[in-house]
């Protein structure tokens, strides 16, 4: 087995690019409740793809870390890659549904499912077990999203209307992100992880171009395309800051650290209300419910790992 890179020692370098890439995802259903309203779902996620491959593609080259192409010639890898590009497409897609039948404080809250399914995946496919901390903390989330949607669940029964779909999409963008992560698990043994954005990145461009209605765009104000532009910069700086934090601190400390991600997108839609904007009733309970949401994410991140001996 081939050792892990060892880390640089910069560790307050990489705990500020950890909390860069928390304050970009925060901000990201924010800046997207601006311009979905106005130019549809597919058109917005057409831009986050299409402006992160543009970016990408010339720093690559400039860099020299373009896609070896003779990689792709295997059958394998680029049935993995495909695969992989268009869960991160469902991905997208569902959640930018989702958030636009929600609001952005439960989109935020629902999507840490994805890390929480992912952490179940591993008992299967990768032979982990789960330590006691870890139990606590999927228990603690769990607990915290039935807190944290406490006023919706009655309803819900009743009536399961637009919110409920909009929760179902995000429930299905977790899933497909977890099927995601899974396959980049395997394709990092052959490509380095800016590679795969940038394939999968034109993936998307590719998928969502033909949903996309461009004539839309007109209708788009100053502050829109401001917003329509920091979704695209957000995915690419986001993305980046996530890689290089992972140079410089433990990936444990790095995902815990994300973690508190929905806590910057609650404060944002909360304090800095917009027109137009959907803003989440809050009560002391949905309040308890998403710091839940929050721990029981740090405490699944921190927690050591263990193998099954097979």
């Amino acid at each position: 087995m081939s050792k892990l890179k060892a880390l640089s020692g910069r560790w307050k370098f990489g705990l500020l690019l950890a909390l860069g890439t928390a304050t970009m995802w925060g901000t990201l259903p924010v800046a997207l409740h601006q311009v979905v309203p106005t130019i549809g779902p597919a058109t917005s996620t057409f831009f986050r793809f299409f402006i992160s491959a543009l970016l990408l593609t010339p720093y690559l080259l400039i860099t020299q870390k373009i896609i070896n192409g003779h990689k792709l010639k295997s059958p394998k890898l680029l049935s993995m890659t495909l695969i992989a590009g268009l869960l991160l497409t469902g991905n997208y897609g569902f959640y930018i549904l989702g958030l636009e039948k929600t609001s952005a404080e439960a989109t935020q809250v629902m999507i840490q499912l994805a890390p929480m399914l992912l952490l179940l995946a591993g008992l299967w496919l990768f032979k982990e077990q789960l330590t006691r901390t870890q139990w606590l903390g999927f228990i603690g989330f769990a607990l915290g999203l039935i807190l944290f949607f406490e006023r919706q669940i009655g309803q819900l029964l009743i009536e399961f209307g637009d919110y409920g779909l909009g929760l179902l999409f995000i429930m299905l963008s977790a899933i497909f992100w977890t099927g995601y992560a899974i396959i980049q698990k395997f394709l990092l043994n052959d490509f380095q992880s800016s590679e795969t954005m940038l394939v999968l990145y034109w993936i998307g461009s590719l998928v969502f171009l033909p949903l996309s209605d461009f004539s839309t765009l007109g209708q788009l104000n100053s502050l829109q395309w401001a917003a329509l532009l920091f979704c695209g910069l957000n995915t690419f700086i986001a993305y980046g800051c996530f890689a290089e934090a992972m140079a410089h601190l433990e990936a444990s400390r790095v995902s815990a650290i994300i973690a508190i991600t929905p806590l910057f997108t609650i404060a944002i839609a909360q304090l800095m209300p917009i027109s137009d904007m959907a803003v989440e009733p809050l009560t002391g309970l949905s309040i308890l419910g998403a710091i839940l949401v929050v721990s029981g994410s740090i405490a699944t991140a921190i927690a050591k790992k263990t193998s099954v001996n097979s």
